[in-house]
């Protein structure tokens, strides 16, 4: 496929100064600016990216109430990984041409360019409605979710300021920068480095993997050969030693009755087919 090679100017400066901060977050420790940060990382990459951006409005693998699906769209707008009609229309798109021509961001283009290069190059479309609307008819329709990926920025906004407000440079350099920026590498090796490197489960006819240290990054995430196995599975971890926090999340939401229609892939179905290969 033959890539673009215009620079994203707007995005580029705003992951210079978002990284720049990150570095400077290391001349203000702080323990509590620390803790701040881990907590929002795993409130916004596992609640806002792996339940909500992706297994929930992406492959509808379970359904919640509406306030629920909302708050973690919000959070998973706070990751900057742009609104939820772009972030679900690419992955879809991601999912339908998987490593073939179409691929938004596949290892077969270079391995950087499926890890931030398709991001930084090109026309920017992070707010973009129309694009999507064949790829994301049922948030497009939706009225929330439009005016939260045309306004996907105020999450974090807001975030940064309360954050610089309440807990001082320190915590804004912490939990804002260094947070998002490292959360963005966390999501996009899940792009890269899983399917790239690790083992596969299932015969896809992508390069998936199931890559473990992505999984620990992305609590649950990088079992990416079992996801694309098995795509409208909120389990991505289908073995024992598969550790998937976010499907343990949504399994405690399931358990209180928060949760319907959980969609499971049989664990049985893939460690037959393992032992098949």
């Amino acid at each position: 496929m033959k890539k673009p090679t215009k620079f994203n100017w707007i995005t580029i400066i705003f992951l210079a100064l978002l990284h720049a901060g990150g570095v400077a977050a290391f001349f203000f420790i702080e323990w509590k600016a620390i803790a701040v940060a881990l907590i929002l990382n795993f409130m916004c990459l596992s609640w806002g990216i792996g339940m909500g951006y992706h297994r929930l409005l992406t492959h509808r693998a379970y359904k919640v109430p509406k306030w629920l699906e909302y708050t973690m769209a919000v959070f998973g707008a706070a990751t900057l990984e742009g609104g939820p009609i772009f972030w679900v229309g690419t992955h879809r798109i991601h999912h339908q041409c998987s490593d073939q021509e179409g691929d938004p961001h596949s290892p077969r283009d270079g391995a950087w360019w499926s890890h931030m290069g398709w991001i930084i190059l090109g026309d920017s479309k992070h707010s973009e409605v129309d694009y999507f609307r064949r790829f994301a008819p049922d948030l497009t329709r939706d009225k929330f979710y439009v005016w939260l990926n045309r306004y996907h920025w105020i999450p974090l906004t807001v975030c940064g300021a309360l954050l610089l407000a309440f807990g001082g440079l320190s915590t804004f350099l912490w939990a804002g920068c260094f947070r998002v920026s490292v959360g963005l590498h966390f999501t996009w090796l899940v792009n890269s480095a899983s399917h790239m490197w690790g083992a596969r489960r299932f015969d896809t006819k992508d390069d998936s993997r199931n890559n473990w240290w992505v999984a620990l990054l992305t609590f649950g995430e990088g079992w990416h050969n079992n996801h694309h196995g098995k795509p409208n599975s909120a389990r991505h971890g289908l073995a024992w030693y598969e550790l998937d926090i976010t499907w343990m999340q949504i399994r405690l939401l399931e358990m209180l009755g928060i949760a319907t229609g959980v969609k499971v892939a049989s664990v049985r179905d893939a460690e037959v087919l393992e032992e098949a290969a």
